[in-house]
């Protein structure tokens, strides 16, 4: 019976302590905005993922993260997606720019976090609640990397939709990213509205 009443504990410990990660994707890129995902996950719900083979984005091939998509948004208990523009970067840079899309992906969420666990060694400065900075946190937590899958598929989406706005310039499939055949392109085409200039800048594109 006491065996009984602590496994029924630890169940419902499971389902109540919460882990909240967050993560960016489209820092690097040099054309659209830096969008940020923000996950809360519970302990049965972690391990149920780790088994569906939820891990950092980045080793997931983009078929893979649209099938776990929906998968991480059925089993979070909540979740918050956020962007900022590139106008935003240029005006901003591209630090400011990327803790903006985590304040707001964080601000969807229902409830502020006791803790939070974000990708990388930056601290989000705008953020005044308790927050753990893990280099490479998206292969070793199942909530950033969650939050990383969540981003990266939510920008895909927004390229996909802009390659037909923007068509000369293989957006569906650089994602905005400095290819050689993106930069060649922009030689070719111009800059559109939506290109961090301040990154061209640095390519002496313009």
């Amino acid at each position: 019976m006491q065996e009984k009443k602590e496994g029924d504990l630890q169940q419902a410990l499971n389902n109540k302590v919460f882990e909240v990660g967050i993560d960016e994707v489209g820092r690097g890129a040099i054309f659209g905005p830096v969008f940020a995902a923000a996950l809360v996950l519970t302990e049965k719900n972690k391990f149920i993922l780790k088994k569906f083979g939820v891990t950092d984005s980045k080793k997931l091939t983009h078929k893979k993260r649209k099938l776990l998509l929906p998968k991480i948004l059925l089993l979070s208990s909540d979740y918050g997606i956020g962007q900022s523009s590139a106008r935003e970067i240029d005006k901003l840079g591209i630090r400011v720019a990327t803790e903006l899309s985590m304040i707001r992906a964080l601000k969807k969420l229902k409830e502020k976090p006791s803790e939070l666990k974000i990708d990388g060694p930056l601290l989000l400065r705008p953020w005044d609640g308790i927050q753990k900075n893990i280099v490479s946190g998206d292969s070793k937590f199942i909530s950033i990397a969650s939050a990383s899958i969540v981003a990266k598929v939510s920008r895909d989406t927004l390229m996909e939709r802009l390659e037909k706005k923007y068509s000369g310039y293989m957006i569906l499939k650089n994602k905005g990213y400095g290819t050689r055949e993106h930069f060649s392109l922009i030689k070719k085409n111009g800059i559109t509205k939506l290109h961090r200039k301040s990154f061209l800048k640095k390519s002496n594109l313009i």
